[in-house]
């Protein structure tokens, strides 16, 4: 039996840790394997084998084996069977959700209550939504948006029930935001350097853009995301295909990604649109008329760099702000990364890979929605 203290009309218990099964303590753990190994099922499970092996994570009642069988029976994994009859297993779109979802959550648990972005709504929504926080009644608040029940709440405590009695200084608000539909591309950068001197910046990218997915899906319906990777070229990629997102032998072609984000939010009605761009490296690829790849991996090319700021300030005449998340610390690329968002008269941030799901989330919550006081 729990204890329990009560202090000034308030009950306080003991915290318990909310029970797991096996199932979905092997649940959590697999998650994070899937993603990091882009969605084959084989080799998350040989390293939730070595895992088992090391740490115990599994008993004589509750194997790995019975494990993989309720994956199947709860719908996470379904059996492949290849043309050379070898077999194999696929995870299914009800898996691909549970990583958006598990993203999500472990994004938002890391954000610090009341962290404020600093990134400008251009244009004012057109209906707004009630977001659960309340404020003291000012001249020229609208009478309906008077919370009525916790303003009676609040004379009762002030006055006493007796002699009932409501005044201004009782009257609080419930606060809303305008609401502003809002269009969103999210360029990765899938270049080699992604996993470059043993350090994997891929995963926590496409954690990021499976987290912001979710995120719109189930808050911002009305809201649009499109995803697109650039490294030789550009070209998007479905929501459902984020676990499987990989890195490949391919230089970084910045003007490419730029173009198609462009294209993209030409063709949307929406009034607010954005890029948001996370990458690691300097742009070191163009295409050329002839359909060859002009490529230089030394050095800031400045027939490279010149083009992306010619981008940058051609996206800035469509009024389609440019954020660059740039997730390394090379001294040398702040100079590009300056210029580059002077052009745009947009933003960058350089980002430690475990801020970068957090610094993401704040813009994109400052950039759709405008608290009115």
């Amino acid at each position: 039996m729990q204890s329990t203290k009560r202090t000034k009309g308030f009950f306080f218990t003991q915290y318990d840790e909310p029970f797991k099964t096996p199932f979905d303590k092997l649940f959590e753990i697999f998650k994070e394997l899937i993603t990091h190994t882009s969605g084959d099922f084989d080799e998350a499970i040989d390293w939730l084998r070595q895992l088992d092996k090391e740490f115990n994570l599994t008993t004589a009642d509750y194997t790995i084996d019975d494990f993989i069988a309720d994956l199947k029976d709860k719908g996470y994994i379904q059996e492949r069977l290849d043309f050379d009859d070898k077999g194999g297993v696929n995870i299914t779109s009800k898996l691909e959700k549970a990583l958006r979802q598990n993203a999500l959550e472990q994004i938002f648990g890391k954000m610090r209550k009341g962290k404020s972005g600093n990134h400008k709504t251009n244009h004012q929504g057109q209906s707004d939504e009630n977001i659960g926080d309340f404020r003291n009644y000012q001249y020229g608040d609208s009478l309906e948006k008077i919370a009525l029940r916790e303003s009676l709440k609040n004379a009762q405590i002030n006055h006493g029930v007796g002699d009932f009695a409501l005044s201004e200084n009782d009257l609080v608000v419930e606060d809303t935001r305008f609401k502003s539909q809002m269009s969103t591309v999210l360029m990765i950068d899938i270049s080699h350097s992604m996993i470059l001197y043993g350090e994997d910046r891929i995963t926590p990218a496409k954690k990021v853009a499976m987290a912001l997915s979710e995120l719109i899906l189930t808050r911002y319906p009305k809201d649009s995301l499109d995803i697109i990777v650039f490294g030789n070229d550009a070209w998007p990629i479905a929501i459902k295909d984020l676990p499987y997102l990989q890195v490949g032998p391919f230089h970084t072609n910045t003007v490419a990604g730029l173009q198609l984000s462009m294209d993209i939010l030409r063709r949307k009605r929406h009034a607010n649109k954005q890029i948001f761009m996370i990458t690691d490296g300097k742009p070191s690829c163009l295409n050329m008329p002839d359909g060859s790849y002009y490529k230089n991996p030394m050095g800031l090319d400045p027939f490279i760099t010149s083009k992306c700021y010619s981008m940058a300030a051609q996206a800035r005449k469509l009024g389609i702000p440019i954020t660059t998340f740039m997730i390394t610390s090379d001294p040398y690329l702040q100079q590009f990364v300056d210029e580059f968002t002077a052009s745009n008269k947009g933003k960058a941030y350089y980002t430690g890979l475990g801020d970068l799901g957090e610094m993401i989330f704040d813009d994109y919550e400052e950039n759709r929605r405008k608290r009115i006081r």
